[in-house]
């Protein structure tokens, strides 16, 4: 598989996230939702960290919650740098076709969310009781490598008040599926997972 058609992935897959995580940004007030179906809901939140909203702040009091932002900022363009590398090489190799879109997959998910916590703060107002406005005349809600990833895919598949006999969650609110997340964390994932089931054929040596 050529680089020229992992580009194309990447392009398409980064188009697609941005284009959805823009509009939301721009017609939804955060914590707004809209059912789609009853088991899929466009739900809008932002995540200030890594995975599931958590911070390199929670595990250490040493660092402000700022300083870790930008640190994590950093590490993720660092880490796309190689990445992009890995795809480049690659191709170069005529590695296998499974390789190559999983990378590719995983590079545009991690360029896709770097975009929103690079830029995002800077170019959007916050979207706090409010549809925030793209390129503010005020500027925008923090500076450069703080911005917020947008998040807005939400599927509840199930969502049952448990009974009172449940051990430890008895009488609480059940959800599964509960994290949000966006086109670049499935695109991400998506990679890994292709990477995970189809490794003897990711890393055979035989171009496919």
């Amino acid at each position: 598989m050529s680089l020229k058609k992992s580009i194309f992935i990447i392009i398409i897959i980064l188009l697609i996230d941005q284009i959805s995580k823009v509009y939301v940004k721009t017609h939804f007030a955060l914590h707004e939702s809209v059912d789609v179906f009853s088991w899929f809901k466009i739900y809008f939140i932002e995540n200030d960290g890594m995975a599931w909203g958590t911070k390199i702040s929670d595990f250490t009091s040493l660092i402000s919650e700022r300083t870790a932002k930008v640190a994590l900022t950093l590490f993720r363009v660092f880490a796309i740098f190689g990445i992009g590398y890995w795809l480049y090489d690659s191709t170069k190799k005529q590695s296998s076709k499974i390789l190559i879109i999983a990378i590719a997959l995983i590079f545009s998910g991690a360029l896709g969310n770097i975009i929103d916590s690079v830029f995002y703060g800077v170019i959007f107002e916050d979207s706090y009781n409010q549809v925030a406005t793209f390129l503010p005349e005020a500027g925008g809600y923090d500076t450069l490598l703080h911005g917020r990833v947008v998040d807005m895919l939400y599927f509840p598949l199930i969502e049952v008040d448990l009974p009172e006999w449940v051990p430890f969650y008895g009488g609480k609110r059940f959800n599964f599926f509960e994290p949000v997340f966006n086109i670049a964390d499935v695109a991400i994932s998506t990679g890994f997972i292709m990477l995970i089931v189809f490794n003897k054929q990711a890393f055979s040596s035989k171009p496919q």
